[in-house]
């Protein structure tokens, strides 16, 4: 389980892929608003799906 303050899954998920400029913002500055907290568990959901096929492909 991630805990709610650790940032490394951020740094990684800029890392996968091609952000636009609000959700790269969000990754790297972080929650202002509730708005801003909504997205980034959708950027987390995103991250998740994206780390787990990448586990997959490598076996």
């Amino acid at each position: 389980m991630t805990q709610w303050n650790d940032k490394s899954w951020q740094k990684e998920f800029l890392d996968m892929k091609p952000h636009s400029p609000s959700d790269a913002k969000l990754l790297m500055g972080g929650v202002k608003g509730l708005k801003d907290a909504w997205r980034l568990g959708v950027l987390h959901v995103e991250y998740e799906r994206l780390k787990k096929a990448q586990e997959q492909q490598q076996q």
